[in-house]
């Protein structure tokens, strides 16, 4: 047999095999409801949808519905949150920062303005008692004001009031993750886009995820990346920091991420999509145990893209849109899509 010959059969078997054993992990689970019910919410979720599940080393169910390819670079701005909070607890492992600093050791403008004693963990889980606007599309686009994250950052320094004492109120906004991030530019002295791509992007395969080269980044909102990307980032929490045997966080620092940082009366401000949860550090708590402890963890973005992880039935899940804005609509869709999602997927938790 010639040697182009064998090597074309080898392919062809090789791909035949690889499809038997997609196959064969398909059909231990039947999503055909789940298929229906994207379908159902077509229209609801903007048309282009990509949604993917993984468990146990592989995607066990994909369905993309429109032009929302696995590999479309879209913003997914809420969704930063969880991957700017996981670049911070990088620091936390490595002991160049703990989450009960304050940032007036590394920012003395604050200290100047009355705001030095607010501690990291403050900033990660919106709870600095800095005013903030409700998040929308124009306290978005205000963001875009700054020349840089130093500038943005020694304006709230400046200007913005504190009208709660840190630690007492959660309101959402983009303030104590930029001021954190601005934090670990000063400890590093490398830019936030530098330190992602080096520390969560690039171990990760992030390739085409990123806050942007120039000017402004915005930790809490500015990211774009692809469902690949992301689905990446959520396997790398699900198995508490570890991606292919690259360690990214020790699981103290997953563990403490999940820890809810609220209760219902801290609550000043949530975005719709997000009502009725508790947050941790740059994610929300979406369910519990019955001891109340974290076992479902989320990220919506206001674009419409919802990533989770469930770590009672060990799988992460990844719904990705681009829609303004998320509604309760939206949020009631994905909970009942993860709730058929659920019956195939039996739980280790009581």
């Amino acid at each position: 047999m010639h040697y182009f010959s064998a090597r074309v059969l080898l392919r062809f078997i090789t791909a035949t095999l690889l499809s038997l054993l997609f196959q064969t992990t398909i059909a231990q689970y039947n999503f055909s409801k789940v298929d229906k019910q994207l379908e159902e919410n077509e229209k609801l979720l903007g048309g282009n949808i990509n949604a993917l599940i993984w468990k146990d080393g592989k995607i066990i169910y994909q369905k993309q519905i429109g032009n929302m390819g696995v590999d479309k670079i879209i913003p997914i701005a809420s969704c930063s949150k969880w991957l700017s909070a996981a670049l911070v607890m990088s620091f936390v492992d490595e002991k160049k920062l703990s989450l009960e600093d304050t940032i007036g050791k590394f920012l003395p403008i604050f200290t100047h303005y009355g705001k030095g004693n607010i501690k990291i963990k403050n900033c990660l889980s919106h709870t600095t008692g800095i005013e903030s606007k409700p998040l929308n599309l124009f306290t978005m686009l205000d963001e875009s004001n700054y020349p840089s994250l130093e500038a943005q950052v020694n304006y709230f320094a400046k200007n913005k009031k504190i009208i709660t004492a840190p630690g007492t109120e959660f309101s959402y906004s983009s303030i104590g993750l930029s001021i954190a991030a601005r934090v670990i530019e000063i400890i590093s002295n490398k830019s936030f886009e530098e330190l992602f791509h080096e520390r969560i992007a690039k171990p990760l395969g992030m390739l085409n995820t990123s806050f942007g080269k120039d000017g402004l980044v915005s930790p809490s909102g500015g990211a774009k990346s692809t469902a690949h990307d992301y689905i990446n980032f959520l396997v790398m929490i699900l198995n508490k920091g570890m991606y292919e045997e690259k360690k990214i966080l020790s699981e103290k620092s997953i563990t403490i991420m999940q820890q809810a940082q609220t209760n219902s009366s801290m609550i000043r401000y949530a975005p719709k999509g997000a009502e009725g949860f508790n947050y941790a550090f740059g994610e929300w708590v979406q369910e519990t145990d019955k001891n109340g402890n974290s076992i479902v963890l989320t990220s919506p973005g206001f674009f419409g893209s919802w990533p989770y992880v469930d770590n009672c039935r060990n799988y992460a899940a990844l719904f990705f849109v681009k829609k303004f804005f998320i509604t309760e609509k939206i949020k009631e869709a994905y909970i009942n899509i993860k709730k058929t999602i659920d019956e195939q997927i039996p739980s280790k938790c009581e």
